[in-house]
């Protein structure tokens, strides 16, 4: 078994076939990083369209439920089921909106990338999804190396943004430690958006350069070698040998075909060896004479071998074998400037026949 082309032969660009048949297999270029991206932005959207007026309702409850226990009867399992229903309701009312947002970022950022499509190939079982080897080389390959690069590069990137989002925030909270509940709420909520802000504005920028280098990778992941092209235009275009070996059985066909129709011929038009044309005509049947056979040398031999088997006429013209022989096809009338050269041949044969039946 030949070993696979190894990356420095891989020289040409992939060809549409290829990047046709990947696509079909669902291999497409995607970046992880715009998926966290749109998390960012859904959770931004949460914090500063919903998540004051979620807090402030969960806070309404909860206030309820500590400042009157009373209300709240738990005698029994079921007003302990009920509490926890009640409970359970308020928490889903608030973060909700913040699980369908992220929902709709997800699909909207994998949709952005590439179109869904349905591909069976991605989720048939292959061994090679578990292999050592397999494994091995996506940790420790280019690919593995990138992507250790971006965690680290985000990891440093999370610890500078809090360092720079909370360098004036001791300040910010003590100051809303003397303000009421609420208001220490809106500056809590104002320091988490101006943090969520800056992560999203700089996820950004990661997943604009992740998606370039994922489709970058993706493209040279799909260079081929020369072999490679040569082997997929024989495949396409079909193997030349293949090629010459159907054309050769194609003409023996019709070689053979036209040989079994030479005995219906009327007469036969031929030089000494080179050209041979075999015309049927028949009276009241055939409104100009009909090419059955033609050919050169040893198949213009056969064909007038096949005539003195079958007393056909042969007729020796040089010039008009020669010019026929261009200009006429099997399975066709003659052309109309021969009408009058081969009607004079079809007149001696059917005089000759007339002559011979008049003997006997």
């Amino acid at each position: 078994m030949a070993d696979p082309p190894d990356k420095e032969s891989k020289t040409e660009e992939a060809t549409e076939k290829k990047i046709r048949d990947t696509v079909e297999k669902g291999k497409l270029p995607h970046s992880r990083e715009t998926a966290i991206f749109g998390s960012f932005v859904a959770i931004l959207a949460y914090a500063v369209f919903y998540a004051k007026d979620a807090a402030v309702d969960l806070g309404v409850f909860l206030s309820m439920f500590l400042e009157k226990p009373e209300s709240w009867p738990m005698n029994t399992e079921a007003d302990v089921i009920s509490l926890y229903k009640d409970v359970m309701m308020e928490i889903s009312r608030a973060v909700v909106s913040l699980l369908v947002l992220l929902v709709v970022a997800g699909v909207g950022t994998s949709v952005i990338q590439n179109m869904p499509q349905f591909v069976g190939e991605r989720i048939r079982p292959q061994l090679s999804r578990i292999s050592l080897s397999q494994g091995w080389k996506r940790l420790f390959g280019v690919q593995g190396f990138v992507e250790f690069l971006k965690s680290v590069a985000k990891v440093g990137f999370a610890i500078l943004v809090l360092i720079l989002a909370l360098s004036d925030s001791v300040q910010r909270l003590l100051e809303g430690m003397i303000t009421s509940p609420v208001e220490f709420g809106l500056v809590i909520r104002g320091f988490t958006v101006d943090i969520l802000v800056v992560i999203v504005f700089v996820m950004g920028a990661i997943a604009a350069a992740d998606i370039v280098w994922s489709r970058f990778h993706w493209k040279q992941d799909l260079r081929m070698s020369k072999q490679e092209v040569k082997d997929e235009m024989k495949q396409s275009e079909g193997d030349p040998i293949v090629k010459s070996r159907i054309r050769s059985v194609a003409r023996d066909r019709a070689r053979r075909r036209m040989m079994a129709a030479v005995p219906r011929a009327t007469l036969i038009i031929a030089n000494p060896t080179h050209f041979s044309i075999a015309l049927k005509y028949v009276r009241n049947e055939d409104s100009a004479p009909v090419v059955l056979a033609k050919g050169q040398d040893l198949v213009a031999l056969k064909i007038r071998e096949i005539a003195r088997e079958h007393n056909i006429p042969v007729f020796e013209d040089i010039a008009l074998a020669r010019s026929m022989y261009k200009q006429v096809s099997v399975d066709s009338v003659i052309p109309s400037q021969f009408y009058q050269a081969v009607a004079e041949l079809v007149r001696i044969v059917y005089s000759n026949k007339a002559s011979r039946r008049q003997v006997s």
